[in-house]
């Protein structure tokens, strides 16, 4: 018995886990209590060192010391202030009626609305609970089916999983070693082709059942012009003018600046274009002269402070002015301005923020000291070198090592959520991609992508447990369910085009992040000869090596 344990100590430490994870104990705590029983195991047997865990100290440490997390509890502060500013109602009434006369149009709006707020927040609780109270209602009493509406709440919320500035990138790029902007930069289109996956299927709902997805009645449209007119043409031509002056400024930037790249002269150029329509639309209002009609001046106040937060957060990621811990930090304080602009802020609001991004912030930093003690002892007894094994003999190659990782993923994330499973599973599979040539940064989007559906799964999708708890009483769980199999089925057909058509995902600029590790340690043993310790007991020689797999150690 003793042998087999020894022979099998990384498979069964694994099982293991699983055993504690499904049976509800705290995810941090089956981490830790798994690491240290089996690392005090290895001892016993003699498979590792005692001087192996001395390097627990120094990992926590680091942990607690590492600049990328930071952005976590900035991006969760920004959104939970952003819930409560007001914001989402404003957009949600507004572009609710912009798209109104159309079948399924509160629908679009919704997945608008989720897309715009996920580039904002970044915290699925705030979208889906913000979207939920205001539009689920509204869909109701107009006669939308329960099941498309709820799903397409739940579905759209999820969108801030995969559309920057995204909890799930931050953690992935952490655990990957990549660039946190580089990964943002690569999920961008994704996201935005999820967006258009959703409307897609609301259209062939509005063209199979239309009477699942009714059009608002005309007395629900409010803001129209005296004379009944809608107020689109007005719109379409501030959007033709805002168009025009960014391409434009586009073309003149681009001879003035030659070296410039085209995500600064795109972000740039835009800020124009936007900026040129809000100053006109306040020249109208202020002047009172008439040039646009009521519908497209309030979409232009309403859609221009996120879209200012957005530039204000992404925008100088991606051009090089901040790092993503200090777009956060902007972020956070934008929304506060924009919850002061709408008279929201109160000392009550904030110190709720204050004390869920707290709670937030202690849940991640505790599974992920639990899994550096999980992971220091699972390489210590071969677990890594157990995974790749496994992995890379799998029969397709890349291909087969994609789907079968892919297909982990999605079992798993029906019992654990995006946190535990970043934290679990991608520093095993992370390095096996890496030494199979699979670039790491649309590895990371893949799975990124893959466990958005973490929030989606019945029955225990988080997503749709958030929906629940703000869905009227006519919506039954079995609605909220079935309406959201379909969101999930295209979260899938995301996953396979990623994998058949990897030039969805740009991985043009890549930084490596991560600090390898090399040890050159030499312990006697009690034949006189030396070996070397696994990585983490020591760590007085560290050596940064550009896209270098781990060194190998041998017991």
């Amino acid at each position: 018995m003793t042998a087999f344990i020894i022979a099998n100590m990384a498979p069964i430490m694994f099982a293991t886990l699983v055993i504690f994870l499904l049976s509800g104990f705290p995810v941090a705590f089956s981490l830790a209590a798994n690491g240290l029983f089996f690392g005090f195991l290895g001892i016993e047997f003699g498979l590792i060192k005692p001087e192996l865990l001395q390097a627990l100290p120094n990992r926590i440490f680091g942990i607690m010391s590492n600049d990328t997390l930071l952005a976590i509890p900035f991006f969760t502060f920004m959104g939970l202030i952003l819930e409560r500013s007001g914001m989402a109602e404003d957009l949600l009434d507004t572009i609710g009626q912009l798209f109104g006369p159309l079948r399924g149009g509160v629908a679009y709006a919704v997945i608008f609305v989720g897309a715009l707020l996920a580039a904002t927040t970044g915290v699925v609780a705030a979208s889906v609970i913000s979207m939920g109270l205001i539009s689920l209602p509204v869909m109701l009493r107009y006669g939308y089916d329960k099941k498309v509406a709820s799903g397409v709440i739940a579905a759209s919320g999820t969108l801030a999983q995969i559309i920057p500035p995204s909890l799930v990138l931050i953690v992935m790029a952490d655990q990957l070693g990549r660039s946190v902007g580089d990964m943002y930069q690569a999920a961008f289109v994704p996201g935005l082709l999820l967006t258009v996956m959703y409307a897609a299927y609301i259209l062939i709902i509005s063209i199979v059942k239309p009477q699942w997805v009714p059009a608002l009645p005309p007395e629900a449209r409010n803001l129209r012009q005296p004379n009944g007119d809608s107020g689109v043409l007005s719109l379409l031509a501030l959007i033709v003018v805002s168009v025009g002056a960014s391409f434009a400024f586009a073309k003149y930037y681009g001879t003035t600046h030659p070296e410039a790249a085209a995500d600064e002269v795109g972000i740039y150029s835009a800020g124009i274009g936007i900026a040129g329509a809000f100053i006109l639309a306040l020249i109208n209002r202020k002047l009172k002269i008439g040039l646009l009609s009521k519908m497209a001046e309030q979409v232009v106040f309403v859609l221009i402070p996120p879209l200012a937060l957005i530039f204000l957060v992404l925008g100088t990621i991606f051009v090089g002015i901040a790092t993503p811990t200090e777009g956060g930090g902007m972020g956070a304080f934008g929304a506060m301005v924009l919850a002061i602009m709408n008279r929201r802020l109160s000392w009550d609001l904030t110190r709720q923020a204050m004390n869920s991004t707290s709670r937030l912030s202690c849940f991640v930093v505790f599974i992920l000291i639990g899994s550096t003690v999980f992971s220091l002892v699972f390489r210590g007894v071969n677990g890594d070198l157990w995974v790749e094994h496994l992995l890379t003999s799998l029969p397709g190659g890349n291909t087969g090592f994609l789907i079968v990782v892919n297909i982990m993923f999605f079992v798993l994330a029906f019992f654990l959520d995006f946190f535990e499973l970043a934290f679990i599973l991608v520093p095993l599979v992370g390095p096996v991609a890496e030494k199979m040539g699979i670039d790491l940064i649309w590895f990371g989007v893949l799975l990124g992508v893959n466990m958005q559906t973490s929030f989606m799964h019945p029955p225990f999708g988080f997503a749709l447990f958030y929906l629940r708890s703000v869905a009227p009483k006519e919506v039954k769980t079995s609605h909220i369910y079935w309406g959201a199999v379909p969101f999930v089925i295209a979260q899938i057909v995301m996953v396979s085009l990623i994998i058949s058509f990897p030039s969805i995902v740009s991985v043009d600029k890549k930084s490596n992040m991560k600090e390898e590790v090399q040890l050159n340690i030499q312990a006697p043993v009690d034949n006189g000869e030396v070996t070397n310790l696994p990585p983490g007991a020591n760590n007085q020689e560290e050596e940064k090596q550009e896209e270098t797999p781990p060194p190998k150690f041998t017991q």
